[in-house]
């Protein structure tokens, strides 16, 4: 009897990955822009690789550079191990704003490794419905005005960075701007193994 029940669990929880299935990208294929403005199909960009896809806007003042420092800290520590083959996906919400030269400077800025670091934006219609599928919300917040008469927003949003297997899947969601870089880096190779 206790065979069996070793078999069972086994079996239930696997061989060391036990990341639930929390959601995925929907059905919906989306035609985004990359940051060197080539236009490609997401979720079709990381089908086949494990992916960190984290949700921004350039003009952002707080969360989303943390957001995007902690994902470019964890793509330093997989390639200090010689883990390769983890692509990083920045998605814009603000595609008004956030068009590829917009995007290709604040990757720029931020010294991000490109080779393996996509950002994205698109149609504003297309990237509400993307961030809906995956339960992102954005909403524009307060205003200001720059001493150039220039009106500056910003938006309330999700504070996340999903993680998603080869087929697709959303196995864990991570509070970007606050993420244990020790446990994404260890999600991440439990979903090479």
């Amino acid at each position: 009897m206790k065979n069996l029940v070793f078999v069972f669990l086994l079996a239930f929880f696997g061989c060391g990955n036990n990341l639930p299935i929390e959601g995925d990208f929907g059905t919906g294929q989306f035609d985004l822009l990359t940051q060197n403005g080539k236009m490609i199909e997401f979720p079709k960009l990381i089908e086949g690789k494990i992916s960190l896809v984290g949700y921004i806007f350039t003009n952002c003042p707080d969360i989303c550079p943390l957001t995007t420092n902690n994902m470019k800290m964890v793509q330093n520590r997989l390639k200090e191990e010689n883990i390769e083959g983890v692509e990083f996906v920045s998605i814009s919400f603000d595609s008004e704003v956030d068009r590829p030269g917009v995007l290709k400077k604040y990757a720029e800025l931020r010294d991000l490794d490109e080779s393996s670091w996509t950002l994205l934006t698109g149609e504003k219609e297309d990237i509400k419905k993307l961030i809906k599928e995956v339960s992102v919300v954005a909403v524009v917040g307060d205003s200001t005005v720059t001493p150039d008469n220039e009106k500056i927003y910003y938006y309330v949003h999700t504070d996340r960075i999903s993680l998603v297997d080869k087929k697709g899947n959303i196995r864990k969601s991570y509070i970007g701007s606050n993420a244990n870089i020790e446990e994404m880096v260890k999600d991440v190779k439990s979903l090479i193994n």
